[in-house]
């Protein structure tokens, strides 16, 4: 017999389907677009975004566990957490090194305007997965789902500074604003790879989830 939580974990599974898909494509068209311009905001978002699909393999894997087995983290997606965290801190500091390069160097884009396409239909598509997300996540009083959805927020954020510098230079033609994008990317990676790190140790679910 089909139930109602049955169907609400399947609609997560899809969800996650569609974050790793998504994220697959975006980071594909967001690191072909950051060479061919030159623009290392776009081309960091791109390689966060391929990061982010690692992770959400993770998740993927938890939420097929945790419909039996409960919600307390195993070896894999502890690994996965591991690979994800240091993928985030190799990212940033390439990003950080590479942005102070080109403020050096007073390097600029070819042009910003993908940027601007890329971050908002991004904004677009993860506003709508945290909503599905939190909605499941509350339906199912699951706080790894939950805390997904809370943890989701930071790729909103990813997207908000992508517009902010994409916008920004297709303005006022300051190679530094990209640069800046960077930094803040940067920032963001560095931050989400110690908390993957501090969830693999413990049985923390989301850096955010205690603002929640």
């Amino acid at each position: 017999m089909i139930t109602e939580k049955t169907i609400l974990y399947k609609y997560a599974v899809i969800l996650a389907f569609i974050t790793i898909f998504y994220n697959l494509a975006e980071g594909l068209i967001s690191i072909y677009f950051g060479v061919h311009d030159e623009t290392l905001s776009l081309f960091g978002f791109g390689v966060d975004s391929f990061v982010e699909v690692i992770s959400g393999i993770g998740i993927l894997h938890m939420l097929i566990k945790i419909k039996n087995e409960g919600e307390e983290r195993d070896e894999f997606e502890k690994t996965a957490l591991k690979i994800t965290g240091t993928a985030f801190y190799i990212l940033a500091a390439a990003l950080v090194a590479t942005a102070v390069f080109n403020i050096y160097t007073n390097h600029k884009p070819e042009t910003t305007f993908w940027g601007i396409v890329i971050s908002l239909i991004s904004i677009i598509t993860m506003s709508a997965l945290i909503f599905f997300k939190m909605k499941v996540g509350k339906a199912l009083n699951s706080r790894a789902l939950i805390a997904d959805a809370n943890c989701t927020k930071t790729c909103l954020y990813l997207s908000v500074i992508l517009l902010a510098a994409s916008l920004g230079y297709e303005l006022t033609g300051l190679g530094g604003i990209d640069s800046l994008g960077a930094f803040l990317i940067a920032y963001f990676s560095f931050k989400e790879g110690k908390e993957a790190f501090e969830k693999a140790k413990t049985d923390k679910l989301c850096g955010c989830e205690d603002n929640h």
